[in-house]
């Protein structure tokens, strides 16, 4: 996985556009993270967090996280259809180093997931829940 690069740089390059911005989508992103975040949270509880599977629950943890950086981006003009610039954006919003290569880290094996096969155990998607709710409450 190579350096990400920080988000004025993916603007330069063309990655990243500046518009108008978009309250009204970014209230949908943030509609659509909560719905999720609702069904994910009952589903925890109904089953337990050791009956759910592993790579369910770093993809919506996933999810859920990157819908609102994008929804964050819209508000502020611009957008973008990289999933590595909006994980740099995170910089922008006073994350800590160690939480945006975290985030790059989820969004890298993501792929791994979707496309290789890539499956997760218990302990890597408990660190990813915890991380989701640390993260959650900074994006408030």
């Amino acid at each position: 996985m190579r350096n990400l690069k920080k988000f004025e740089e993916f603007t330069k390059e063309g990655f990243v556009k500046k518009q108008t911005p978009d309250s009204e989508r970014a209230k949908s992103l943030i509609g659509e993270a909560e719905d999720k975040l609702k069904f994910y949270e009952k589903l925890k509880d109904k089953l337990g967090f050791e009956e759910l599977n592993p790579n369910y629950i770093v993809e919506t943890c996933y999810d859920i996280l990157i819908e609102i950086l994008r929804a964050k981006i819209l508000l502020l003009g611009y957008k973008t259809d990289s999933h590595e610039a909006e994980v740099s954006f995170m910089r922008n919003l006073g994350f800590s180093e160690s939480d945006v290569l975290f985030m790059n880290q989820l969004r890298y094996f993501i792929n791994g997931i979707k496309y290789y096969g890539k499956i997760f155990d218990k302990d890597y998607s408990e660190k990813v829940d915890k991380f989701l709710y640390r993260c959650l409450e900074k994006l408030k």
